[in-house]
């Protein structure tokens, strides 16, 4: 070995000696596969809405501030969970929180909110009747089949006067909680997102003005009765694995959202005054 190096040295200038080794070192170090640059990009899960738009001119500004992100759109309201727990995503944009609470106790998930977003309003909306006395006995009445949103749904009933509950109850309510129902209302319940098109089949519905402008199935302001949008336990949150708390790319795009004028403007022209911020 020592003959070989001697000759090795003999044969070659130093100058060319050390460019080969850096050119050896340059061979040994390992391939960068393609898709590593994903591992850099954040991915943010949300339901289909129009709170899409929104985010998607916050996407955009985020690049110009040199953060990468993509945004995962899921078409019901368990994957983007499901999808968060799995790291396929690094954090979801779609639910409040008592949402988050009842989907940790049910799929025993180790999830945190971190930052209030939106709050929506819901509503009871009808394409058959324009007062709520023009309810026949009997008549159909579709809720949210979820144990939070249902509840909610409940609580509107009851506001509307056309149900009572049992005294004191919050969103957990449940048809088991209806105490009076003198219309006789048959109340069936659905995938809070179907419930928009549900408005053809059934003589009252819960909606959600995001759902209903997607559906183009009524106009998302002539709901017969409103809740109100300063309760804000129903802010949408985004929600991160507790490592991922202090992430600061998530930060980052997160305060991006909350205080671009475009992306205000994005809030204002999907909803009008159907929302309100919660920061």
């Amino acid at each position: 070995m020592r003959i070989f190096l001697s000759n090795v040295r003999r044969f070659f200038h130093a100058p060319t000696l050390a460019l080969l080794g850096a050119f050896g070192i340059a061979l040994a170090l390992p391939s960068v596969p393609a898709f590593a640059a994903d591992a850099f990009t954040l991915k943010i899960g949300t339901a289909t809405s129009p709170q899409i738009e929104a985010l998607k001119v916050a996407v955009r500004e985020a690049k110009e501030q040199g953060l990468d992100v993509k945004i995962i759109e899921f078409t019901d309201w368990n994957t983007p969970n499901a999808a968060l727990a799995n790291k396929d995503i690094d954090v979801n944009y779609f639910q409040h929180i008592p949402f988050l609470e009842n989907a940790k106790k049910q799929g025993g998930y180790h999830f945190v909110a971190i930052a209030p977003g939106t709050i929506m309003k819901i509503g009871l909306y009808s394409k058959k009747i324009k007062r709520f006395d023009e309810l026949k006995d009997g008549a159909t009445v579709a809720i949210a089949n979820d144990p939070v949103n249902g509840g909610r749904g409940l609580l509107l009933l009851q506001r509307a006067g056309l149900i009572k509950l049992t005294p004191g109850i919050d969103y957990r309510a449940t048809t088991l909680d209806i105490i009076d129902n003198p219309k006789h209302l048959k109340i069936i319940q659905l995938e809070a997102s179907q419930l928009a098109r549900s408005l053809d089949d059934v003589d009252l519905a819960q909606g959600y003005p995001s759902f209903i402008k997607l559906a183009g199935t009524t106009d998302p302001n002539s709901a017969l009765l409103f809740d109100g949008l300063e309760n804000k336990n129903y802010a949408i949150q985004w929600v991160v694995r507790p490592e991922s708390a202090n992430d600061p790319r998530i930060r980052k795009f997160i305060s991006i959202y909350q205080h671009s004028p475009a992306v205000r403007a994005a809030l204002d022209k999907a909803f009008g005054n159907l929302y309100a911020v919660a920061w």
